[in-house]
């Protein structure tokens, strides 16, 4: 069995007048991800963590931000490409921790909804899916609320 592990970090600003999505589900907040695609930090952490897992580069290599078609692009649809990408390498996933940094807003009653849409995606358990939360304590550009981060790791296993 070859297995391989992943890693995935993915950042992005903080504006007013932007929807923010994170783990594929739409948050209400007074601020949103800034980004060519909706900016979805823990999808795009997750992907580059299965890309490189199969060293198959980065999200930036497979889906550029200077491709005009991938203008607001929902990263559900990235997340599903690259999931196809790993697949035709022979790989499935055995299982994701990630870790997301942000000051606000909390996010501890969207991660059983976050989990179930990414599992579903990627043809998971829900209980394959570990989503944590931290603060930064009010430090950095993420205390100020200015931006936030995600950290994913994945297991791959080759058939």
């Amino acid at each position: 069995m070859n297995l391989r592990i992943g890693f995935g970090v993915d950042y992005h600003q903080l504006v007013t007048d932007r929807e923010f999505w994170l783990g594929g589900i739409k948050i209400a907040h007074d601020k949103g991800a800034l980004g060519h695609s909706d900016a979805d930090v823990l999808l795009h952490a997750i992907c580059d963590a299965m890309l490189g897992a199969a060293c198959l580069g980065d999200i930036g290599v497979h889906f550029p931000d200077t491709d005009a078609a991938l203008k607001n692009i929902d990263s559900k649809i990235l997340l599903a490409k690259s999931f196809e990408l790993i697949q035709k390498e022979g790989y499935s996933i055995v299982n994701i921790d990630s870790t997301l940094c942000l000051q606000a807003p909390k996010i501890k009653s969207y991660v059983p909804q976050m989990q179930e849409v990414i599992a579903g995606i990627l043809s998971l358990e829900k209980n394959a899916v570990s989503i944590k939360a931290t603060t930064t304590e009010k430090m950095g550009f993420v205390g100020r609320e200015e931006g936030l981060v995600a950290y994913a790791t994945i297991l791959l296993q080759q058939q």
